[in-house]
C-alpha cells in the first residue's frame, strides 16, 4: 500500500463501508505475514528498534546469534539484551552505523552489523539492524595470512640455514684445529686455553640447537607412518618425565578409553608432541601447589581426541592471541617454538589442536587426530637446507 494511505483511511473511517475496511485489514494481515516469512527465511539477523532502542521485532537468525527469545525479549531495550555496546548513543546520532563485534554467548562469533534509521517523513520512527555472521570468513582470512606467514618463514629458514650453518661448520673445523694445537702446549697454558675452547664449543652447540629448532618448527617434514598405539606411546614418554614430575610433587592421571585404536602416525614426531606438551604443563605448575596433570584419550567413529590438562598458572588473555608466534614465550629459558612445532606435527598428520586456558585456573590442550590417514597440504621443502653437526 502507498505511503500515507492508512492515515487517509483512518481520517475517513466513519464514512468507509465496513466491508471495504475488512478487506483492507485482511490484506494488511496477509502482507504482514508475507514479510514475516521473508525475514524468518533470511540467514542475516534482522532487529527492528524504536527510538528508545526497544526491540519491536527480531527474526530467528538474530535470536540464534545473540541467544535471545523473540516472545520473551520483545519490548526490552537492546542494551539489556546485548551488552558491551552503547546502542542508545548510536541511535541518538540518527546516522548509519556499520561495525564489527565479537560475542561469546551462546557461541563465540564474529558479527558485522549495519544499523540504519527507517525514514518516514521528518523524524525516523525507528531503526533497522542487519547482522551478518562473519566468523567463517574471518577464520579463512586468518588462515590465509598464516599460510603466507609460514611461506615467508620457510624461505627465511632456508636462508638462515645457509648463512648461519656454513659459518658454524667452519668454526667447528677451526676449533678442532685449535684443540690439536692446545694439546701440544705445556699443562699450565693448556688448561686455561682448553677452558676457553670448551666455552666456544658450548656456544656453537647452542647456536646449532637454536637453528635446528627454528627449522624444525616451520619446514615440512616427511612422515614415517607406522601403526602406533597412542596410549602406549604416551606412557613411554611419561617414563622420561616421571622423575622430574615426582621431584616437584606433580601427580599424573591417565583417563584412557578401554580400547585405543592403532593409528598410522610418525611415532618419533608424536612422541615429541607429548614431550613438549607435558613439559609445558609441568613447568606451568607452581611449586607451592599440589600439581596435577590429566591425560585423557577418547575415540569416536571419526577421530581420536587427546586432552592434556594441568592446574597451573594458566595463560593470560594477551598471550593467548600470540601462542603460535615464533619466539613469543613467558619462560626465561624458552624458545617460543614448542607449540609451533606441536601444531605443525599435528596438522601434518591431518589433525588439529585447540587450547583453552584461564589465568590462574590451568590450561587444557586438545589434539584431534583422524582415524584414517588425511593428506595435509604442505608447503614445499626448501631447495637446500643445511644441518650443522659440531
Amino acid at each position: 500500500m502507498k505511503q500515507g494511505f492508512l492515515e487517509k483511511l483512518v481520517a475517513k473511517l466513519d464514512r468507509v463501508d465496513p466491508a471495504v475496511v475488512q478487506a483492507i485489514v485482511g490484506r494488511l494481515l496477509r502482507e504482514n505475514g508475507f514479510f514475516v516469512q521473508v525475514f524468518e527465511a533470511l540467514r542475516e539477523g534482522v532487529i527492528l528498534l524504536d527510538m528508545d532502542s526497544r526491540v519491536n521485532y527480531l527474526n530467528t537468525a538474530a535470536c540464534r546469534f545473540f541467544g535471545l527469545h523473540a516472545e520473551m525479549d520483545m519490548g526490552k531495550k537492546l542494551g539489556d539484551l546485548v551488552r558491551g555496546m552503547n546502542w542508545q548513543e548510536m541511535i541518538s546520532q540518527g546516522t548509519v552505523v556499520s561495525r564489527d563485534m565479537e560475542v561469546f554467548y551462546p557461541d563465540r562469533r564474529f558479527l558485522h552489523f549495519y544499523l540504519a534509521p527507517i525514514n518516514d517523513g521528518d523524524a525516523p520512527p525507528g531503526f533497522v539492524m542487519i547482522v551478518n555472521d562473519v566468523t567463517t570468513s574471518r577464520a579463512e582470512t586468518q588462515a590465509t595470512i598464516e599460510s603466507e606467514r609460514l611461506g615467508a618463514l620457510t624461505l627465511l629458514a632456508a636462508g638462515v640455514a645457509h648463512e648461519i650453518g656454513n659459518p658454524l661448520n667452519s668454526l667447528g673445523i677451526h676449533l678442532q684445529l685449535l684443540d690439536r694445537k692446545i694439546k701440544k702446549l705445556p699443562p699450565g697454558e693448556r688448561n686455561e686455553l682448553a677452558g676457553h675452547l670448551d666455552t666456544a664449543r658450548q656456544e656453537i652447540q647452542r647456536l646449532d640447537i637454536i637453528l635446528k629448532q627454528f627449522l624444525q618448527a616451520i619446514r615440512p617434514s616427511t612422515l614415517n607412518r607406522v601403526k602406533v598405539n597412542l596410549g602406549e606411546l604416551c606412557r613411554e614418554t611419561l617414563k622420561l618425565l616421571e622423575p622430574e614430575c615426582a621431584a616437584r610433587g606433580i601427580s599424573i592421571s591417565l583417563e584412557f578409553d578401554p580400547i585405543i585404536p592403532e593409528l598410522e602416525l610418525d611415532a618419533v614426531q608424536m612422541q615429541q608432541v607429548f614431550h613438549n606438551l607435558l613439559r609445558n604443563a609441568s613447568q606451568a605448575i607452581r611449586p607451592d601447589v599440589d600439581g596435577l596433570i590429566t591425560i585423557a584419550m577418547q575415540c569416536n567413529d571419526y577421530e581420536l581426541r587427546v586432552d592434556i590438562s594441568d592446574n597451573g598458572v594458566g595463560i593470560s588473555t594477551e598471550h593467548m592471541g600470540v601462542l603460535f608466534e615464533p619466539y613469543r614465550t613467558t619462560k626465561e629459558e624458552g624458545s617460543g617454538l614448542g607449540l609451533l612445532i606441536v601444531r605443525r606435527i599435528i596438522r601434518e598428520h591431518g589433525g588439529e589442536m585447540e587450547i583453552e586456558s584461564r589465568e590462574g585456573s590451568g590450561t587444557r590442550v586438545s589434539l584431534f587426530l583422524p582415524l584414517t590417514v588425511k593428506r595435509a597440504r604442505l608447503l614445499p621443502a626448501p631447495d637446500r637446507v643445511i644441518d650443522v653437526d659440531i
